[in-house]
């Protein structure tokens, strides 16, 4: 067993999660254990337990583990043979320990850490005494399959989280408490922004409502815009392809668990059946089309990009909203280039990072520089040793030269390349993955793709894949979190609404819509009955950030009585003049919201 030395952080809560299961067994002895590990934001333990775990159960465990930290227990490691370790825990009837046993290869260590009567299965590194967790917080319940695996046993994880101090602790209470609210499953439903249908549409598989789907379309307006100005082809590529284009790209191999399972067809009458997988990745498609023609030098750097629909089969206990979804809208863009202009390409990808986060008011932001581990080659990671180590020096560089905040995270990188994966922390102060930048030195022979040279040589480029914007699902998540649903003009759903306060003006009300909706803005009028105060209060509800006012007033004077979200009551504007300022906070897709 690798003994891993953590971090201080991952040490205490890496130790509560051992106290925690040491509090469960306390309490309900019978109880069967799986894993407990650290995680960046906490810690949690899987049980298999004849008693259903319940919000108030969670009181009982905490009174029980702060006995535990009372009792100062040292925490004390231990080396057994695999068959101790196995005999220890079949004794005491823990099956899940016993498989877990079965993980460690041989002539590895296997080490026990003891904290009072508690004994687990377990690396390390832990604190010396209990009584060093000083605040700790358990926070949920949840089922989760062992092993991740729907066809195993559903287990009862226990969510918890661990601070140095209580101060630390409460102002991560509070920011998760803020997360609830703006949760965006919440949000979304609120707003009509997407449903799902998992009964006849299926998990993981999100409809977009008339409201969302025009958010969606303003991203890749964005999208488009910026991408066109940097020199980028738009392509189009189906939904599925052959089997064989998925095993010349190697995916299939490394990535077949996450795909759906293959449609079997014959492709003539009597001929033999092929397979065809929908698809899970755009870029073998890309491929192709790079090697649709004949490419040289001077066709290089060629940059395509596609909206992609992609479709993986996540496993049903990982799903979660727009978060982890099975299918999805992905801002995609394969850069091939050559080995000079590799670093200037790969800067112009995260500057159009830092531009998308200067839009959306992403002000704290972390790029992980995710690489190989030399012995893995040949089993996670393509076998190039010396195009590895050349490649991450490259993407390391650019990196350092642009001054971008970035870490090192060794053992992470794509199957073909090292990758960038974009960390983005929301307006409360919650992380999120966003989008991954990635550099692929392998797949592109493997298709055989060339260009020639100057030298009138033939060469394989290099390709950059890239995803600023991830996917629609995820980052539209992420935004209505962001925002808490209150969007920038531009980019909110309903951008306008118009409110007569009596039907006496619906005609002059009916006109400015309909002005507005000419003019490209997703405006509405409210003809309910209510008061004008009522209709005021639906839109605030309804995070409209333009609300419109109409009386006998404004009908007169030519003019429209405006109500901001940002603001509150602005006064009285001419119609046109206030058009001018939609306009002008559309096209620059001004950040008129308070973050």
């Amino acid at each position: 067993m690798e003994r891993k030395q953590m971090s201080p952080l991952e040490e205490l809560r890496h130790s509560t999660a051992h106290i925690l299961a040491a509090a469960v067994l306390r309490l309900w002895p019978d109880t069967r254990l799986d894993i407990g590990p650290p995680t960046d934001t906490g810690f949690y333990y899987d049980f298999d337990s004849s008693t259903r775990f319940t919000p108030e159960d969670l009181e009982k465990i905490e009174a029980e583990m702060n006995n535990i930290i009372r009792e100062n227990q040292a925490f004390v490691r231990s080396e057994v043979t695999r068959e101790e370790a196995i005999a220890y825990f079949t004794d005491r009837n823990q099956p899940y320990k016993v498989s877990r046993v079965g993980d460690i290869p041989a002539g590895e260590p296997i080490s026990f850490y003891q904290n009072g009567e508690f004994i687990d299965l377990c690396a390390g590194t832990h604190l010396r005494y209990t009584k060093q967790v000083k605040a700790f917080k358990l926070l949920s319940i949840a089922g989760a399959y062992h092993r991740g695996d729907e066809k195993n046993a559903q287990l009862q994880r226990i969510y918890g989280t661990a601070f140095p101090s209580k101060t630390e602790l409460q102002e991560y209470l509070t920011m998760m408490e803020e997360a609830r609210k703006r949760d965006h499953r919440k949000i979304g439903k609120e707003m009509g922004l997407f449903t799902f249908d998992t009964d006849q549409v299926g998990p993981g598989l999100p409809l977009w409502l008339p409201k969302g789907t025009a958010m969606v379309e303003e991203l890749e307006r964005l999208a488009k815009e910026t991408e066109f100005a940097a020199g980028y082809q738009r392509v189009r590529t189906p939904h599925l392809a052959k089997e064989s284009l998925y095993l010349t790209s190697g995916h299939l191999p490394y990535y077949k668990e996450s795909m759906y399972p293959p449609m079997e067809f014959e492709e003539d009458e009597g001929g033999e059946k092929v397979k065809y997988y929908l698809k899970a990745m755009n870029c073998p498609h890309h491929h192709k089309i790079f090697d649709a023609e004949p490419r040289s030098y001077r066709d290089l750097p060629l940059r395509l990009a596609e909206y992609g629909a992609c479709y993986r089969y996540e496993k049903s206990g990982e799903l979660m909203g727009l978060m982890r979804v099975r299918s999805m809208q992905m801002n995609d863009a394969h850069i091939y280039c050559t080995e000079d202009q590799f670093g200037q390409e790969f800067r112009a990808v995260n500057e159009m990072y830092l531009k998308y986060f200067e839009i959306f008011g992403i002000k704290k932001y972390l790029m992980r520089l995710s690489t190989h581990d030399p012995e893995k080659l040949g089993q996670k990671f393509v076998d190039e040793p010396v195009l590895w180590k050349k490649t991450e020096e490259m993407v390391r560089r650019v990196l350092v030269e642009s001054g971008i905040n970035f870490v090192e995270v060794p053992n992470e990188a794509a199957f073909y390349g090292p990758k960038i994966d974009v960390q983005v922390w929301s307006a409360i102060g919650r992380e999120f993955t966003l989008a991954t930048n990635q550099v692929d030195f392998a797949v592109p022979a493997r298709f055989g793709l060339v260009y020639t040279t100057r030298e009138n040589t033939r060469e394989t480029p290099l390709c950059i894949h890239r995803a600023p914007l991830g996917t629609h699902e995820r980052f539209i998540g992420f935004l209505i979190e962001h925002f808490a649903g209150d969007f920038p003009m531009w980019l909110a759903p309903e951008q306008v609404r118009v409110l007569a306060i009596t039907d006496e003006q619906s005609e002059y009300a009916n006109h400015i819509n309909q002005s507005l909706r000419q003019a490209g803005f997703r405006s509405t009028s409210d003809h309910h009955k209510d008061n004008i105060g009522g209709k005021i209060r639906r839109g605030r509800m309804d995070r409209v950030p333009y609300l419109l006012i109409i009386g006998n007033k404004e009908v007169e004077s030519g003019t429209v009585t405006v109500r901001s979200r940002l603001n509150g009551e602005e006064g009285a504007f001419y119609f046109d003049s206030f058009m001018e300022r939609l306009h002008g906070e559309r096209s620059q897709r001004k950040l008129t919201v308070q973050l």
